[in-house]
């Protein structure tokens, strides 16, 4: 049985769905004003790991990741652009997909917008000032009333006199109590807004992920997810808006990937250590980076650097390599094959990658022994599980063309050309050539073929 840490009960449980063979899953997406960093792959790659791993176990899930295309940095870097909005948000969800694509993402069943289910936050709000869990100040906006929560604290383990006004939010006079957080912003000049019973205005963050996981997978859900930095104030406050509002629980597994990290710091803008998605792809192939992410557990710190980076690369060519001249047959898992029983296992038990991805350096081993087609098979349809060993090997070791600086292929063919006509210094200038380029020759019984050093 799958077993998973949850963040709520700081425990490993077994998995069980509401209903039965069926998974529902919340995973709060990107804030697009900017391009994605290493730590949005972080999490794109975890959740999608896990999206591949319940399926492949046989679960329906339902996989929903959402957008945020409105909030106070959006605003304020489009203002800064001097461009709309919905130019600049639009810009960066279709960055974020192209960057996603690269690294080998399904894209999630559904991806909600913030600002097109403004009427159920609005829905809800209403629901919370009902209830006597919201209040509308004199300054226009709306506030959660945090201490009307007695469970508020369950999920980050904080209590209520734990917390102090200016460690988590700034001090607002208008607020009843410091820990009140905003749930409906009035409008100001200039800025977008929605109508509602409180004045035009727009809503606060917390609110967008209760509205949207309620209205598309239902009041009571199975697993929600996201970076380990959203478990506070964030899902916090999803926590107390949702069962405030419903009378019930919202998920019954949390679930948080770690932290990426540069030089044991954490890895953010405010630093100035982040490296987008796109920047660490102009060095390394995607794949490699897949690889990189997954290979650490979900849950731990994730440590960035190009030394990581480039062990990966050569951990995932030996792979690669063992797949080399074997024609693999297409074939169902056999779950009770020995190997393969084990990765189910490591996948199984809180989605451990690293052990996972052990069995298919095993398999890779004893490919590198018996060049068995079977074993080659294996290797494959288990690793494409978690999004890997998918493109042809030459392929992979080849990676990318260099941008016209070298005619690779022609180069090769003009130094088979020399050795067979006995020109030993032209043929050894040209692999010394293609060698500076960071080509590596190498000539087999089968033929010469090439990949990048």
């Amino acid at each position: 049985m799958l077993k998973l840490h949850n963040t709520i009960t700081r425990s490993k449980q077994d998995f069980k769905p509401i209903q039965p063979n069926k998974v529902r899953m919340y995973v709060c997406g990107m804030t697009v004003y900017d391009f994605c960093h290493l730590g949005h792959a972080r999490v794109m790659v975890v959740f999608d790991m896990v999206a591949r791993w319940l399926r492949a176990s046989g679960y329906e899930v339902t996989y929903v990741r959402n957008i945020t295309d409105i909030d106070d940095k959006i605003i304020k870097r489009a203002n800064e652009n001097n461009e709309s909005i919905q130019s600049l948000t639009q810009r960066f969800i279709t960055a974020m997909d192209e960057d996603s694509a690269k690294l080998g993402i399904i894209r999630p069943d559904i991806e909600p917008r913030a600002t097109e289910h403004v009427q159920g936050m609005l829905d809800m709000i209403s629901k919370l000032i009902e209830k006597g869990f919201a209040y509308q100040a004199n300054n226009g906006d709306v506030f959660y009333k945090v201490r009307s929560f007695n469970d508020y604290g369950k999920l980050s383990g904080k209590t209520l006199d734990d917390l102090r006004a200016g460690e988590r939010v700034d001090v607002d006079g208008h607020k009843q109590d410091p820990l009140d957080f905003v749930l409906w912003k009035s409008a100001k000049q200039g800025e977008p807004f929605w109508e509602s019973p409180w004045g035009n205005g727009r809503p606060g963050w917390h609110i967008e992920c209760s509205a949207m996981s309620a209205e598309l997978l239902g009041e009571h859900f199975d697993i929600h997810g996201g970076g380990q930095d959203l478990q506070f104030p964030h899902h916090e406050n999803e926590i107390a808006q949702s069962e405030a509002t419903h009378g019930c629980t919202m998920a019954n597994y949390w679930m948080h990937n770690g932290f990426v990290r540069v030089d044991d710091e954490k890895m953010s803008k405010s630093l100035g250590n982040f490296f987008t998605i796109r920047e660490v792809l102009e060095k390394y192939d995607p794949e490699v980076v897949r690889f990189f992410i997954l290979r650490a557990h979900y849950r731990s710190p994730l440590n960035y650097s190009d030394k990581h980076l480039d062990d990966a690369k050569a951990s995932l060519t030996r792979l690669y390599t063992a797949l080399r001249g074997v024609n693999v047959p297409d074939s169902e898992i056999d779950w009770q094959q020995p190997q393969a029983a084990k990765f189910k296992s490591a996948m199984d038990d809180d989605f451990n990658t690293p052990e996972a991805i052990a069995i298919l350096f095993e398999l890779a081993n004893d490919l590198n022994k018996d060049k068995s087609q079977q074993t080659a098979a294996l290797l494959k349809q288990l690793a494409s599980i978690v999004g890997l060993l998918q493109r042809d090997p030459e392929a992979f070791m080849q990676g990318e063309d260099l941008g016209g600086e070298l005619d690779i292929d022609n180069l090769i063919t003009a130094r088979i050309a020399a050795k067979k006509g006995k020109d030993f210094a032209e043929a050894d200038r040209i692999r010394k050539l293609l060698s500076d380029a960071g080509i590596v020759v190498e000539d087999t019984a089968q033929g010469t073929t090439w990949r990048r050093a």
